[in-house]
């Protein structure tokens, strides 16, 4: 149940920068390119553990914030137990933390919940933090394997997210009712 992310323009946000470094979360929004673009999400023969689809999405980034005079770089996880931002170990975090006091501006593209976790771990740094993606439903779909080697995505939906309804009422334990 990957969640479906819509992109946000960071151009403006970024406009008074010279520097910016691209934290991308491998799953969700790689899943929601790939399946937007309907391409294959890996393709494993060709290119192992990466998203050809939303490489070529974080180049067309660096490509126009490039043309706005901003430099770029990659803050890469290729280990797939890093691909989930929002899961990050400590170490890691501190690792992104070290290596973004390089930028003035830091652009993650993924979740809330990835976009909180790169606030803690750049905290310190005084660099801004920009939302490069928004959370706006969960993708429900069918996983689907291709020759030679391809694992995509069919039969593809985006359930949107229905706002927070109020019930004004309190969490009773099972045990207590």
């Amino acid at each position: 149940m990957p969640l479906y992310l819509e992109d946000l323009d960071v151009r403006s946000e970024v406009k008074e920068s010279s520097s910016a470094l691209i934290v991308p979360c491998n799953m969700c929004p790689a899943v929601t390119v790939a399946m937007r673009e309907k391409k294959p999400f890996l393709r494993l023969l060709n290119h192992f553990l990466r998203s050809a689809p939303f490489d070529d999405y974080i180049t067309a980034l660096q490509d126009r914030l490039q043309e706005q005079g901003v430099r770029t770089k990659v803050f890469k996880s290729n280990i797939p137990h890093q691909w989930f931002l929002c899961m990050w170990t400590a170490t890691r975090q501190k690792k992104l933390g070290r290596y973004a006091k390089k930028y003035e501006t830091v652009i993650v593209l993924g979740c809330e919940s990835a976009t909180e976790t790169v606030r803690d771990s750049v905290k310190s740094n005084n660099c801004k933090v920009v939302e490069g993606m928004k959370t706006t439903g969960i993708m429900n779909t069918k996983l689907s394997f291709q020759l030679p080697c391809d694992i995509c995505f069919k039969d593809s939906r985006i359930i949107p997210l229905s706002p927070q309804k109020n019930h004004n009422t309190a969490f009773i334990p099972v045990w207590k009712r």
